[in-house]
C-alpha cells in the first residue's frame, strides 16, 4: 500500500474511529451533554502523539502534512454526516465539533511544522 494512503485515509480513518467509538461510549453515560469537549480534551494530545509518531521518521515537505491534514478533515466531516447526522438522526454541529474540525487539520499540519523546522538554527550553522 502507497504511503500516501496510508497517511491519509488509513491513518485518519483510524483516527476519526477512535473518537466515534469513544462518542459512542459517552453518549450512554451522564457526560453525554459534554461529550465533544471531553473527546477533544482527551484525543487531542493522543492525536498529536500519534501523528508525531507516525511521521517522525519521514522527513516530507510541509504541503504533504497540509494534504494530510485536508483529508482527515474530510475524512471526519464525510463519517460525521453519514455515521452520525444522518445514521443516529443527531443534532450535531455545535461549536465543539468545528473545534474538532479545525483540530484535525491543524495537528497533522503542526506536526509538519514541528518535524521539518530548522533543527540547527544560526548557531549550529557557524559551529558546524
Amino acid at each position: 500500500m502507497k504511503a500516501w494512503i496510508k497517511d491519509t485515509a488509513g491513518l485518519g480513518t483510524v483516527l476519526w474511529l477512535l473518537g466515534y467509538l469513544a462518542s459512542m461510549v459517552l453518549f450512554f453515560s451522564p457526560f453525554a451533554g459534554v461529550m465533544g469537549w471531553i473527546i477533544t480534551a482527551v484525543f487531542t494530545p493522543v492525536t498529536i502523539a500519534i501523528a508525531w509518531w507516525w511521521f517522525r521518521a519521514r522527513r516530507l515537505p510541509l504541503s504533504y502534512y497540509v494534504k494530510v491534514g485536508l483529508v482527515w478533515t474530510l475524512i471526519a466531516v464525510v463519517f460525521d454526516y453519514l455515521f452520525i447526522v444522518l445514521l443516529l438522526q443527531a443534532e450535531y454541529y455545535r461549536p465543539d465539533v468545528f473545534v474538532y474540525y479545525a483540530l484535525t487539520f491543524l495537528i497533522p499540519v503542526g506536526v509538519g511544522l514541528y518535524l521539518t523546522r530548522d533543527h540547527g538554527g544560526p548557531e549550529a550553522t557557524r559551529n558546524g
